[in-house]
């Protein structure tokens, strides 16, 4: 019997484990330079839902972290100089991808989001108010941890710095809720590279609605980030292979450095934003559905650093969003091809759902230098019964800073994904992840 690509993951997890009589493995160790990556809702993660949702209350919840991810990115790309901290609080509570790192020495084991689309690291610390984890760092306990002073220039790096005394914090307010944190170096290892001095937020004490279970590990190519903190280590390269829920440990990997990336792939050119230099921009020329390349004006997908305008890869969104008039052009060729008189229906956000099996085109993005043809699995969600299909991609939120497409990490599973700051590309090819 073959197992629909996406069922409520916890649901899934434990059909997958039934029928096939293993259980997950959750002590695999880290090597080299490489790190497992396990998603939130697997059953190694602390982080899965303490109870059993149905499938569609699972692609609901979904969907609703989407909208405050796509809501923290337009944030980014819109005209300000400051980002607001409250939606990337929601990526710290919410993470899609967890990975584990050591911290301290002795090194401390934590769990941190890994996230694309953010540079600086934070971490809940001893004696954080108003932190919903019991798994904090204890820097008390490190022989190597230290304060960075007001007078560093790595104070200048944080978003609003402020100075209490001699030591480097920030404290913001935004809504409800506020954050309070250190800025703070110790030794951070990941697999068995230990990167000492590395600079992170020690968060101290938060307050409001919603606080942050975990850490964060910023991927992205600005100040701060881990890629700036290792250039001599990684030389600013990284991949990974996200998994699918279909793999019994819900795993894949994170491969840091130049070494053992994948030889065979094909690559575009990754674009510069100086004002959102965090984001991994790249210019998707078309979007073929089936063998039709499909109409969408050039603005849609046209980048342009002015308004942050263009297509970026992130780990952190769950299913691909589409500016308006490219979501149109792709979901009425989908339809078409699938049958234009047949019934369609919705499911929350997902308009484009049928309730009968359907023999779905193939659909294809089309980026300088490199085409990428999704497989199925990438691009339709069933339900546990199998009685309703989504094509499983959306319009992008409708407001003012809806200029950015998104390529998620639903359409990213199963292939590895090659981040090349240096050449300035990033590469594509298909792997299972596991």
């Amino acid at each position: 019997m073959k197992i629909p690509f996406f069922l409520a993951p916890l649901l899934l997890c434990l059909l997958v484990f039934q029928v096939q009589g293993q259980n997950p493995k959750c002590n695999i160790q880290d090597h080299g330079s490489t790190l497992q990556i396990i998603h939130t809702f697997s059953p190694c993660s602390p982080f899965k839902p303490s109870k059993e949702m149905s499938w569609e209350e699972s692609v609901l919840q979904l969907q609703s972290k989407d909208q405050a991810r796509m809501q923290y990115l337009s944030s980014l790309v819109a005209r300000r100089s400051v980002v607001p901290i409250a939606s990337a609080r929601q990526i710290i509570q919410s993470p899609t991808y967890i990975l584990k790192a050591k911290i301290g020495n002795p090194p401390q084991t934590l769990l941190m989001a890994m996230d694309t689309s953010n540079d600086v690291a934070w971490i809940p610390c001893t004696g954080c108010v108003g932190c919903s984890t019991t798994k904090v760092f204890a820097p008390s306990k490190s022989t190597t941890f230290r304060n960075v002073g007001c007078g560093s220039p790595l104070c200048k790096q944080v978003p609003n710095p402020t100075c209490g005394g001699s030591a480097c914090a920030f404290n913001l307010t935004y809504g409800s809720s506020t954050v309070a944190a250190s800025v703070v170096q110790d030794t951070l290892t990941l697999a068995t590279d230990p990167v000492p001095s590395y600079t992170f937020g020690c968060v101290q004490k938060t307050t409001g609605s919603s606080a942050p279970p975990q850490g964060l590990l910023g991927l992205g190519r600005g100040p701060l980030s881990l890629l700036a903190q290792t250039q001599n280590l990684y030389k600013s390269t990284f991949s990974y292979c996200l998994p699918s829920f279909k793999s019994l440990n819900f795993s894949g990997s994170l491969r840091l450095g130049p070494v053992a990336q994948p030889k065979r792939i094909k690559y575009t050119p990754l674009l510069k934003n100086p004002r959102r230099s965090s984001l991994y921009y790249v210019n998707l020329v078309a979007i073929k559905v089936g063998r039709r390349i499909v109409d969408i004006p050039p603005a849609a997908l046209a980048f342009n650093p002015t308004t942050g305008a263009g297509t970026i890869f992130d780990s952190g969104t769950v299913f691909t969003r589409l500016v308006e008039p490219a979501y149109t052009a792709v979901k009425n060729e989908f339809r078409r091809r699938v049958g234009p008189k047949l019934p369609v229906t919705t499911l929350g956000g997902f308009d484009t759902c049928y309730t009968f099996p359907i023999v779905a085109p193939n659909i294809t993005f089309m980026f300088s230098g490199m085409n990428v043809t999704l497989p199925q699995d990438n691009t339709l969600i069933h339900s546990t019964a199998g009685s309703i299909t989504c094509l499983a991609m959306a319009a992008a939120p409708d407001n003012v800073n809806s200029v950015l497409n998104v390529i998620a990490n639903m359409q990213q599973q199963n292939h590895r994904v090659l981040f090349d700051v240096p050449n300035s590309r990033l590469g594509v090819a298909r792997e299972l992840c596991t």
